[in-house]
Order: structure tokens, then C-alpha cells, then sequence
């Protein structure tokens, strides 16, 4: 009898706890809605108008631009929202919160960059474009902390992968060429986890303090062998890597509006999208993710069951480290085409609230990782 009130309890609680997020959830909804409306629409002129350019710099497929009353579009999209919000407060989306919040938030971008450019014009298919690109280091380094944390080791060494990665891959693609360095980023990055495995899993050191200890031992090495050895005539050579071309890929690149800004890139974008497709169906939908996942959440469990902890742990770190030095390759051999100290500029860090962001997975953390790429992209414009 008192299991049974038990249970009914919990699910009465739970069933609270989900009214009250689709309450908040409307909320914010709403006030989005509200915010379109009585700040942006109520400053912007009747006859104001909007042109979208669609079509990214050097790109050699013209799409056709956007240009619209900039008042109407702020209108609609405030009206949405705010109908969305009063349907989400009385009987809620459900399983499809998520997919609306989503859709909310993409409406206030628009209604924000229409706000900004009333009057005159924007190169929306730029931004987009300059948006994946800024986005890449992110989302890898938010991959590869969720490789760690669904093991059950925090990562935050990840800034310091990354610029190892960097280092190595610049001065090992100036010297062998561009795909010995990715490669050798990715065994530098894998070298620097062991480190960061041993530390946390074998001897047990507080994660935290493992990582940030490699994170200033990697900064701290990097910059001595720049100061000493890069910058030195004789040496300069080590430092001029160039990076990969961008390749269109047939057919997909001639697709209107997505075309160019999807499928004209780099290796490191493609590799991205790869690695979002792969480590979801691999955590997710394999024996080896639900055995990782179950040695992060519940390792007395999983070793009772005869799953092997240590070693689990050891590979995700690994891969993890892999994934990062990966990531700081696209610094030197995708980007910039060099060295520099501060090239990493955090993103490391800012790949694990991604990571929390996307709720430790890999398309939401891939999504957190436009956001953010989105941010930094508005200062192009």
C-alpha cells in the first residue's frame, strides 16, 4: 500500500514538474513574442525595407536575394510567436517543445537582423557561411567532451588538445604536407588524453585539477617553442603549413541558398558533419555507446555486469583527445594557415558549454555550436 502512494507520488511530481516547463516554456515564448513587437516593430518606419542577400562572397552560385517590408515580417513573426506561447501555456507542443523552441529562436534571429537592417541590406548568405566556419572548432571540442563525459570523465583539457594540435599540425603540414599534419594533430591530441586518462582514471586526480594543469603546461610549452624555435629566421619555414582548399561537392553545391553555404568548404566542415552523423547513431544506437554511456551513469552497475570500466574509460578519453587535436588542426591547417598562440582564443572552453548546452549530445551540442558561430559572425556584418 505505501509503494503503491509511493509511486503515485512520483508520478505526480513528475507530471508538475513537466506542467510548470510548458508554463515557462510559453512564457518565454511570449515574451519573445512581446519583445518583437513592442521593441523592434515599434521602432521601425512603415515604409522601411529589407534586402537579404542570399548569395556568399565568392561563391559562383547566385541565389536570388530577399527583400521585403521590414515592418510586416517583424508583425508576423511576432504575432507567431506570441501564438505559439498562449498554445504552449494552455495545452502545450509536448515532445515537440524542443522542435518549437528551436523555431522560435530562428524566427527571432530573423526578426533581428530584418530590425538591424531595415532601410538598407545584408549579406545574410555570408554570415550563414562565415557562421559554419566559426562554428567547427566548437562543435569538435564539444564532441569530443561528450566522448569523455558520457564515459565519466570530465574534460577540460580540451583548450590545451587544441592547441597542441594546432602546433604540431602546422609545423608537421610545413614539413610533410597538410594531411601528415592533420594526422599528426590528431596522435598529438590522443598523446596529451593519455596524460589526462592516467591522471584521472589510474591514480585518481581530481579531474578538474588534471586538466587545468595540462591546459597551462600545453599553453606554456607551445608559447616557448614559438618564441624560441618559430620566430627564429632560420626556422620560419616549420610555420608555413597553408591550409585546405575549399571543395564543392557536385550536385548539393548547386542547390539554391544551401548550396554554397553547406557544401563548398573545407575538409574540416565535412568531416564535421560526419562526425555529428556517426557519433550519434555510435552512442546511441550500438552496444558500445550503451555500454559507455552506462559506465558514465552507473560503473558498479556496468562492472557487475562484467563491462570492463577502466577500459572503456580510457578509449572515450583517448578519442576524445583524438577528436580535439583534430579540432586545433583546423586552426593552423584550415583556417589561418600558421601558428598562432592565440588562435584557440577559449574555444575550447566554449565547446564545453556547448556540450551542456546540446544536453550532451551530439546534434543538440552541433546546433549550441552555430549558435555560438552565429554570434561571432555578426561581427562580419
Amino acid at each position: 500500500m505505501e509503494e503503491s502512494t509511493l509511486i503515485k507520488k512520483k508520478k505526480f511530481q513528475k507530471a508538475e514538474t513537466t506542467k510548470t516547463r510548458q508554463r515557462i516554456m510559453g512564457i518565454v515564448f511570449l515574451a519573445i513574442g512581446l519583445f518583437i513587437w513592442f521593441v523592434l516593430s515599434a521602432t521601425t518606419p512603415p515604409e522601411a525595407q529589407t534586402l537579404f542577400v542570399m548569395t556568399p562572397g565568392g561563391s559562383s552560385v547566385i541565389s536570388p536575394d530577399l527583400k521585403f517590408n521590414s515592418l510586416i515580417v517583424l508583425n508576423i513573426m511576432a504575432g507567431l510567436c506570441v501564438a505559439l506561447g498562449i498554445f504552449q501555456i494552455i495545452k502545450g507542443f509536448g515532445k515537440y517543445t524542443n522542435i518549437v523552441l528551436v523555431l522560435v529562436g530562428l524566427m527571432l534571429t530573423v526578426s533581428f537582423l530584418a530590425w538591424a537592417a531595415s532601410g538598407t541590406s545584408i549579406n545574410v548568405g555570408g554570415m550563414l557561411r562565415i557562421m559554419l566556419m566559426r562554428s567547427i572548432p566548437i562543435v569538435l571540442g564539444a564532441l569530443s567532451g561528450i566522448l569523455c563525459e558520457r564515459a565519466g570523465v570530465v574534460n577540460i583539457a580540451i583548450e590545451g588538445m587544441m592547441i597542441t594540435g594546432a602546433l604540431v599540425g602546422a609545423m608537421m603540414g610545413s614539413l610533410f604536407g597538410l594531411w601528415a599534419g592533420v594526422v599528426a594533430a590528431i596522435f598529438a591530441g590522443g598523446l596529451i588524453a593519455v596524460v589526462h586518462a592516467v591522471l584521472s582514471i589510474k591514480y585518481k586526480v581530481d579531474q578538474i585539477i588534471s586538466g587545468t594543469i595540462i591546459n597551462i603546461f600545453t599553453i606554456g610549452l607551445t608559447s616557448y617553442i614559438v618564441t624560441k624555435i618559430l620566430q627564429e629566421r632560420e626556422w620560419q619555414y616549420l610555420n608555413e603549413s597553408g591550409i585546405f582548399m575549399p571543395v564543392s561537392i557536385p550536385i548539393l553545391s548547386k542547390i539554391p541558398y544551401i548550396g554554397p553555404i553547406l557544401f563548398n568548404h573545407n575538409i574540416f566542415v565535412y568531416s564535421m558533419y560526419i562526425l555529428v552523423i556517426v557519433m550519434t547513431i555510435a552512442l546511441f544506437q550500438t552496444r558500445w555507446g550503451l555500454r559507455m554511456r552506462a559506465v558514465g551513469e552507473h560503473p558498479k552497475a556496468a562492472d557487475t555486469l562484467g563491462i570492463n570500466v577502466f577500459r572503456i574509460r580510457y578509449v572515450a578519453v583517448i578519442l576524445g583527445g583524438m577528436l580535439a587535436g583534430f579540432a586545433g588542426s583546423y586552426f593552423s591547417l584550415g583556417s589561418a594557415g600558421y601558428f598562432n598562440q592565440s588562435m584557440t582564443a577559449g574555444r575550447g572552453f566554449i565547446g564545453l558549454a556547448a556540450m551542456i548546452f546540446g544536453n550532451w549530445t551530439p546534434v543538440g551540442s552541433f546546433g549550441a555550436g552555430l549558435l555560438f558561430g552565429f554570434a561571432e559572425s555578426l561581427a562580419t556584418n
